[in-house]
């Protein structure tokens, strides 16, 4: 049996994660609206929070206004963060605004500094409850790709508050937390490079998925992913990190 799905054709055989990128890639094309679009042809202008410009804001730039974190370069947004000065992770941010849609991203480890990652996901500053409106990310380290729905797990603010309540004591984190928390996120393995990839976030109801240069590598599903609206696309460097391009996504 064969099967013709979005101009592929796919086997009876084929894994459905090849069949389930091929539909992400599909529903946004066909579904969606194209929010924004950045290809990063222009210059900086100097290093403050609004440098970057076409409407991304750094929430760490002023922390360390005499350092570059951000240098457009020949169409590339090169990160380079000065986690250790500004005591925070590089984090820059732009207006997305949707409950399912999702970005897709050209990026790459450079391969400049040791444990290089990536974390990239949604945002809602406007949610009580949760800490900085943090809702879900995927995260790419070295060695391997998580999704975490922070909403309703650690970032959740009674969940937090537990949390370090507990370790402040040098207490065990309570048994009923700890086993909430693992329900919200999955890791697998993935071997990091220094090669130009295409990766897709997206979420869909309850489910976020996770899609590099097309084929599935991870899916999950937890509540915090179906919060109503996605305000930020956000992006949180440790070190060093390029980015090519940039393209956020409403379906609804």
């Amino acid at each position: 049996m064969k099967i013709i799905f979005a101009g592929i054709l796919l086997s009876s055989l084929a894994p459905l994660a090849a069949l389930h990128a091929a539909a992400d890639a599909a529903w946004l094309r066909e579904k969606g609206t194209l929010l924004f679009h950045d290809a990063f042809e222009r210059e900086e202008a100097g290093n403050g929070a609004k440098a970057i410009g076409n409407g991304w804001n750094s929430a760490t730039a002023d922390r360390v206004p005499k350092l570059k974190q951000a240098d457009l370069d020949a169409g590339i947004l090169k990160i380079a963060s000065a986690t250790k000065e500004a005591g925070h992770a590089a984090h820059i941010h732009h207006e997305a605004g949707f409950t399912d849609g999702g970005a897709v991203v050209r990026f790459k480890f450079p391969g400049l500094n040791k444990g290089e990652s990536l974390q990239l996901g949604f945002v809602d500053r406007e949610t009580k409850g949760v800490h900085a409106g943090h809702l879900c990310y995927g995260i790419l380290s070295q060695s391997s790709v998580t999704l975490i729905d922070h909403k309703t797990g650690i970032m959740n603010l009674e969940n937090r508050k537990r949390r370090d309540d507990a370790l402040a004591a040098k207490a065990k984190v309570p048994a009923d937390l700890e086993a909430l928390l693992k329900t919200k996120q999955v890791t697998v393995p993935w071997r990091a490079d220094t090669e130009w990839h295409e990766l897709a976030l997206v979420t869909e109801g309850d489910e976020l998925r996770l899609s590099l240069d097309g084929k599935l590598v991870s899916k999950h599903r937890s509540e915090g992913f179906a919060h109503p609206m996605k305000r930020w696309f956000s992006f949180l460097m440790n070190n060093t990190v390029w980015i090519d391009d940039v393209k956020i996504w409403k379906v609804k």
